[in-house]
Formats: C-alpha cells, structure tokens, sequence
C-alpha cells in the first residue's frame, strides 16, 4: 500500500497531491476525482473569470467562478480537497480569503514568496480556522526565507511544504541556466530542504510534510523520491491525461500526441521561463507574427503587458477549451510519455503498482 500523507489532521490514503492547472485545467471535476481516490485534489484559483469571458470585471467573476468550484467539489467528495493561489496574481489577498471562508482544506502559495501571508490568514481570526498553508518553494533559501520570516513576525510555520524541481510544467522559479544545472535538481533540493526544516518540526513539535514536485511521472518516481525524504508527491501532467480533467479533449489530446522534442521552454509575459508544448501559436509569438496584447485587467503583477504580444490568461483560456490555434498548453518535462487517456482511479492503480513493485 502506499503511505498516508498527513498535514495535521489531514490524512490522504494516497501520497499524491494533483497539481494545481489554470486556466480551467483542474477545477472542481478532477479536484473531486482525485480526493475519491483518496489523493488531494486541487483547484486553481488563477484567471477562472476569463473561462465565462469576463473582461470587465474579471475580479468578482473570478472571486464567484471559485466559490462556484469549490462548492460544486464539495458536492462531489468528502475527501481532501485543496486550491492552488499564485503570490503574483493581483488578487491574491482576496483569493486567500476566499478559499478560507469556503473552508477549504489547504491552500498551496506558489509564483512567488508569500511572506506576509500569515498577515492576510490572521484577519479571519487563525485561531478559528482549519485551513492549511502549504507554501510552494524551488530551493532550501526559499523555504528559509518563508519560514524566517513567518516565525519571527508571526510566530507561526507552514503546515506543508511543496518543492517544485526544474522539470515541472508551467511557469518556473528558475532561471534558464539552473533548468538543466544538476545542483538545481529534485533529487538534489529534496535532501537541502528535508535538512533545513527539522529544527522547525522539533520546535513547533509538528510535523511539516515535504511534498516534492516536477517531472514525477511513475510509481518508481515516486518510490525514488520518498527514499530521498519527501512524504508526498505533486503531480500535475498525468492528471491532465485522464476523462477527468475539466480540459477539453484537445488540449488533452495535445498531451498524448506530443514527442519529447516539443516540450520546450518558453519566455512568458510574466518575466519567467515556462515549459510548454511547442505549436503552431507559441511559433507564431516567436516569429513575431502576433498583435501586441491590449490587456483588459491586469491579472499578474509581474505580467509585461506592454511589451507582450500575447494575454497570457487569454491563451491559457483557449487551449483549455480547445481552441488550440489561439493558445498553448503548459506541460512537464515528462508529458511526452503520456500515450493514452485513462481515468483517474485506473491511473492511481498504476501508480500504486508501480510504487510498490519498485525495485529501488
């Protein structure tokens, strides 16, 4: 069997936390299909206004679309479920709220360093909530800063920690030289960060799970990746390949039919790299051959509108709803392993077979 993942009173039968997809790729659908099987589902938070096209009052839709999906996941299982929030989204404070007030089980903080977050938890009166906050880090400084920080102006530490390796899908918190640097690896933070936090768990006498994520594509990873020290594992693009995920069935499709040499990094409009796979869209921004973007909400804060030729939000929507041409899809270093689309439950049995078949 696999072990229990536990953050406080939180038990998920199944060490896999399903990583958080925007725009619209894990919403309250696969968030719910995950926790019935006894993992951690998650939906993001970021942009859901844009899938009803809200443009002009994108901050309340989006405020409303997440209530809507986390309501509508709770309708739908009475296991774990949680929300992804990006630091660097304007409405960042408000999205944290939010999750809280809808009593969901655990927020995971990532695109940035959320050290005034006790802050914004502590107007809902922290003493009264059961919320968990799981901070997303790229290295064992990072984890330092946050938990330096949150204890000494808040006398509190992080229920869990995510740390995301180089080969992760999506926009990373590395540079391009790091990506592919061995010192930068999963395998190699993993141990740094298992290192940096035990004082922490010995003092606050709580356990602080590590949940290590980026390029987990089988059983065996997962095995391997325990033994370094981790208690879970974040899992994003093989949850895309399943009837579950709330993406339509083409920009799944882009996942089974994309070879190794399409995964690609890309240079985002919010200043950092990504990996993507590469399409007909992503090479029409490289050669220039998009409009400038006309922005009608600044969505992200570090988001170079004025200098970009693409609404990021915009693109991430299309693709979502299979309108492929005008967007892209964000992927893991692994996705092009992916050759078929399956459920939920026959994907977490493959896992479990794997993980407890390792030879490791």
């Amino acid at each position: 069997m696999f072990p229990k993942l536990k953050i406080g009173d939180l038990i998920a039968n199944v060490p896999i936390i399903q990583g958080g997809m925007g725009v619209g790729v894990s919403v309250s659908g696969l968030a719910a299909a995950v926790a019935n099987e006894g993992g951690i589902g998650v939906i993001s938070s970021v942009a859901l206004g844009a899938l009803q096209n809200a443009k002009t009052k994108l901050k309340s839709q989006n405020l409303q679309a997440l209530r809507n999906e986390i309501a509508k996941a709770k309708s739908m299982t009475s296991g774990i479920l949680g929300m992804n929030v990006m630091v660097a989204a304007t409405d960042f404070e408000d999205l944290i709220l939010t999750g809280i007030k809808s009593k969901i089980d655990i927020i995971f903080i990532g695109a940035g360093l959320p050290t005034k977050l006790p802050k914004i938890f502590n107007k809902e009166y922290k003493e009264s909530i059961k919320t968990k906050l799981a901070p997303i880090v790229s290295s064992a400084r990072a984890a330092k800063l946050i938990f330096k920080t949150w204890e000494k102006k808040y006398n509190f530490v992080p229920d869990a920690v995510v740390v995301e390796g180089p080969k992760a899908g999506g926009h990373l918190g590395f540079s391009v030289e790091q990506i592919n640097d061995p010192n930068y690896s999963l395998e190699k933070i993993i141990p740094e960060v298992v290192e940096f936090i035990l004082p922490f768990k010995e003092k606050y006498n709580k356990d602080i799970p590590i949940i290590a994520g980026g390029g987990i594509f089988s059983g065996e990873d997962i095995k391997k990746i325990m033994e370094l020290g981790a208690d879970g594992v974040q899992m994003g693009s093989r949850f895309v390949a399943t009837n579950e995920c709330d993406a339509s069935i083409e920009f799944k499709q882009q996942y089974v039919d994309c070879k190794k040499e399409d995964i690609d990094l890309i240079k985002s409009p919010v200043g950092l790299p990504g990996r993507a796979i590469f399409n007909k869209f992503l090479k029409q921004v490289k050669e220039k051959k998009r409009k400038p973007v006309n922005c009608p909400w600044h969505c992200l804060k570090s988001c170079k509108m004025n200098d970009s030729m693409y609404c990021i939000a915009d693109a991430l929507t299309n693709a979502c709803k299979g309108k492929i041409d005008d967007g892209f899809c964000f992927a893991g270093a692994n996705a092009y392993r992916i050759n078929k689309i399956v459920s939920v439950k026959e994907l977490i049995s493959e896992l479990r077979a794997g993980f407890l078949n390792s030879k490791r």
